[in-house]
């Protein structure tokens, strides 16, 4: 097994490519920490990802929140001892042009998708420090590539996200940490239904093609890294 004896914590895992990353390292041996602000959302993927045998947790978290994400790595770490993988998945957004965006809308979108990943790897980027190894995924976009029209705030968060990916690749590379970022392209996900909905998906990715990417990621060698790695629609044009 890829994973076999790891642990891994996924943020915004009730649904979508959260759930989908959570299920295929479960099945790859790793014991994993399940974590999203809808509990029932949460236990279904935690019990999804038992049927593989492996220690799961679920703990319902808010990335906004720095107390509850100060909580949720305190629960995590007690329940696992210590986290070897963490996949800053949750994500947020509000599709609509600038003019019509809200200052709460952007200043969520900041907040989940940017200081939430800044967040949760504050809380367990000690931990990795001290055992001298660890890999943090933060799921990113696209749109942190490129401008997307009706997309200021959330390319905004995910070209911020793109940055401090690459940053902290420098600054941990001597702690024997790998940072990653994971940018799809479109993906068949709630969000993407919600935001988009006049938009022809019959091409578009699913969850588990980003899981399988994530995968690969998680279980590269010590020799090699990859910083930021843009997975698009088979029908898509490259950037």
């Amino acid at each position: 097994m890829l994973l076999d004896g790891k642990t891994a914590v996924i943020t915004g895992a009730g649904r979508g490519i959260g759930r989908a990353i959570a299920l295929a390292f479960a099945r790859e041996g790793c014991d994993i920490a399940v974590a999203a602000r809808s509990e029932s959302e949460i236990e279904e993927t935690r019990r999804l990802a038992a049927e593989t045998g492996r220690r799961v947790v679920s703990v319902r978290c808010d990335v906004a929140d720095l107390a509850s994400v100060t909580a949720m790595a305190q629960a995590v770490l007690a329940e696992l001892g210590r986290v070897d993988i963490l996949v800053n998945n949750a994500g947020y957004g509000r599709f609509r042009p600038f003019v019509e965006l809200t200052d709460e809308e952007f200043t969520r979108t900041i907040d989940v998708n940017l200081t939430g990943a800044f967040r949760c790897i504050k809380a367990f980027l000690p931990g990795m420090m001290a055992q001298k190894s660890g890999r943090i995924i933060n799921v990113s976009s696209v749109s942190g590539l490129k401008a997307i029209d009706r997309q200021s705030a959330y390319c905004a968060s995910k070209h911020g996200l793109n940055g401090l990916s690459k940053t902290l690749a420098l600054e941990l590379r001597p702690h024997g940490i790998a940072v990653h970022a994971l940018c799809p392209g479109g993906v068949t996900t709630r969000l993407s239904e919600e935001e988009m909905p006049d938009r022809d998906k019959t091409d578009w990715m699913m969850p588990e093609d980003i899981a399988h990417v994530a995968l690969f990621l998680a279980s590269m060698g010590p020799r090699a890294t990859t910083d930021v790695i843009h997975v698009r629609r088979f029908g898509g044009e490259p950037l």
